[in-house]
């Protein structure tokens, strides 16, 4: 029982940085106005010929697309290869859909099952176990982000690899979802949502170590009373 317990928690402090970075992942793809800052800084109006509407359009119908059950998009600004690659794509923004998903469910089900078992004892162990999911996720994105100060470069083609089985992610220079979403874009985009994610798990890991330590000083507070009143009672 001590090892599934353990195992359980150390779950549960995975899940915490994977469903912080997942959900930020999922707000990224989702967030109209990411696509405008980047189009905007970028120049993309003038490197494509399409105005901001158009873009914002066929941002806005990417959006539409990740989220729906098509298999391909239909989109006139786009070749067969690059409509072939969104289909990669989408199938990475679907996957971090689902981890997001499991990972919450798993959280709920272990906080729900932890406190039937266990009531209030339980909470002192889940505030420590927030900190240190929180810790991991801060050092996971500081490992990460490190390396893409540095060499992002690499980074980018290691993702690539990694993440798409074939290699329609190789455009040519001139296409547009090339000159869309230049390197940069995705530079950017990974730093805000690493920066919203340490956010994030600053404030759990705030929040769990300020519950500890009002518990730490009510316990204190609590014997220190309960030492005067003895001493009180003896000199009585």
């Amino acid at each position: 029982m001590k090892a599934l317990k353990a195992i359980a928690g150390i779950l549960l402090v995975i899940c915490i940085p994977i469903l912080l970075i997942t959900t930020n992942v999922r707000l990224s793809a989702n967030e109209i106005r990411l696509y405008e800052y980047g189009f905007n800084k970028f120049e993309v109006s003038a490197a494509t010929g399409l105005d901001n509407a158009e873009l914002l359009d066929a941002a806005d119908q990417l959006i539409v697309y990740f989220n729906s059950d098509e298999e391909f998009i239909d989109i006139d600004i786009f070749n067969q290869r690059e409509v072939a690659h969104l289909k990669d794509v989408k199938g990475l923004i679907r996957l971090a859909y689902s981890l997001q998903l499991a990972a919450l469910i798993y959280i709920v089900v272990y906080i729900a099952i932890s406190f039937a078992l266990r009531r209030g004892a339980f909470w002192r162990e889940l505030a420590k176990q927030a900190i240190w999911g929180g810790g991991v996720t801060i050092a996971l994105l500081a490992a990460f982000g490190l390396w893409a100060i540095t060499d992002f470069d690499s980074l980018f083609l290691l993702f690539h690899l990694v993440g798409f089985s074939n290699n329609l992610w190789q455009l040519n220079p001139w296409d547009n979802m090339l000159l869309m979403f230049p390197q940069g874009f995705f530079n950017d985009a990974a730093l805000f949502a690493a920066a919203a994610t340490i956010g994030e798990a600053l404030i759990i890991g705030g929040i769990a170590w300020g519950l500890l330590r009002l518990r730490r000083n009510a316990k204190t507070e609590a014997s220190s009373v309960g030492s005067n009143g003895g001493s009180a009672d003896i000199e009585t």
